[in-house]
């Protein structure tokens, strides 16, 4: 059986092992969800296989099929329908991971080049329908139907924040609440449907499959906006992708928002002129860029921002009975503010 990624959930699985013998638990679903997605993946054949194969390399964090088990653990237990919405979120994501290479003109993901880099535009991007395809193929064989409507609406949803995106690239302007729109659907809205799914495949009452969605949500939104940080602070060697895209591209993300609004007339101005010289390739002005955020306060907030979403996610758990994988959902949070890649 192929080994399950370790990357993100390492630390999780760490305590897992702490916590009445789950770390086996969740290695063996992890790696039964690994099965399942490469069973479906891997029936086509040619230049396809290839590029599927090369795609497999992209699964790290596995942060929404640890999710789906943990959700699922903490309501009642697993089933093997949970291995396959675990598998069908993770196709999901990766197939947002190669069309975000493309409209980023990324060239590094996970340490190597990426499809787009490899093979061009047009492969990443059929490439990328191809994955959602086979999610939505896979989906089909869950008994409940409903899931296959949620898979959908939650699909629709990314699709509409990574549109919004484009529609406010290089909008200096952008209001807080719009960014929060965009980043509850383009991130937010799959991480809620893992802990959704997980919930409802073990039976849960719809209170409780309302708490766990909103937990992922929550998270989901904590999650971006540490993201966003890790695009303007983090170290590329250890992120593993390309950085500064966000910049690159125009994407206003919180800390640049925050700095715009409580920056004086002369610093507004002064960042004004940076964005524009990152986004005509000037990537020396990065670091230019950082100075006059941490001038205002303004990767500090970021940062706060993401623990009070962090705090709601966790008290959205107040209701679940106590157990040792409500326990690790908690930890799994803090491991996603405290992430470095």
């Amino acid at each position: 059986m192929t080994t399950a990624p370790t990357q993100f959930g390492g630390p999780v699985l760490a305590l897992a092992d702490q916590r009445g013998g789950l770390g086996g638990v969740l290695r063996d679903r992890l790696a039964s969800t690994v099965v399942v997605m490469e069973r479906e993946l891997r029936t086509a054949g040619g230049p396809t296989l290839d590029l599927v194969a090369y795609v497999e390399r992209y699964r790290g964090k596995m942060l929404r099929p640890t999710l789906v088990h943990l959700a699922g653990l903490a309501c009642g237990g697993l089933s093997p329908e949970h291995d396959i919405a675990a598998a069908v979120v993770e196709t999901i994501h990766l197939a947002t991971l190669v069309h975000d290479d493309v409209l980023d003109d990324a060239e590094i993901r996970r340490r190597g080049q990426t499809i787009n880099a490899l093979h061009g535009n047009e492969a990443a991007v059929i490439l990328g329908d191809y994955l959602i395809a086979s999610a939505f193929h896979l989906c089909s064989s869950i008994a409940d139907q409903s899931v296959a409507l949620r898979v959908g609406e939650v699909t629709k949803l990314l699709c509409e924040g990574e549109l919004l995106q484009l529609h406010h690239r290089d909008d200096f302007d952008l209001e807080l609440d719009e960014y929060y729109r965009i980043i509850d659907r383009k991130t937010a809205s799959l991480i809620a449907l893992a802990a959704e799914l997980g919930a409802r495949l073990a039976g849960a009452d719809d209170e409780t499959v309302r708490a766990l969605e909103g937990f992922g949500r929550w998270l989901g939104i904590a999650f971006q906006i540490r993201d966003d940080l890790l695009d303007l602070v983090g170290e590329q060697p250890v992120v593993g992708k390309d950085l500064g895209k966000d910049l690159d591209k125009g994407k206003m993300t919180l800390p640049v928002i925050h700095h715009l609004r409580n920056a004086d007339a002369g610093q507004r101005a002064s960042t004004l002129g940076l964005l524009e010289r990152l986004a005509h390739g000037q990537s020396r002005d990065r670091d230019s860029m950082r100075s006059a955020l941490e001038a205002t306060g303004s990767i500090d907030a970021a940062k706060e921002a993401a623990r009070e979403h962090l705090d709601r996610a966790r008290k959205s758990l107040r209701g679940l009975s106590e157990s040792p994988a409500r326990g690790l959902l908690d930890e799994l949070a803090e491991e996603a503010l405290r992430r470095d890649r």
